[in-house]
């Protein structure tokens, strides 16, 4: 994901957060950031789940009708 920014590049950016945002605010904004994260990524392995789901069932549906 962020395989293009590197070492000076991430410690640039904690450092302009540091300085926008506070010592205090930082790991708030981190703990908001990785929940985010982690809702967003649940919420695409459900969808996925669902839509192979309903491959699976149109599958099923489509071998019925040729087997009659």
């Amino acid at each position: 994901m962020f395989s293009n920014i590197g070492v000076p590049g991430l410690i640039l950016i904690l450092t302009l957060a540091l300085i926008i945002f506070g010592p205090k605010k930082l790991p708030e904004i981190g703990r908001a950031f990785g929940q985010t994260l982690k809702e967003f990524k649940k919420s695409t392995a459900e969808l996925r789940d669902d839509v192979i789901s309903e491959v699976k069932i149109e599958k099923k549906e489509e071998q019925k009708v040729e087997a009659k």
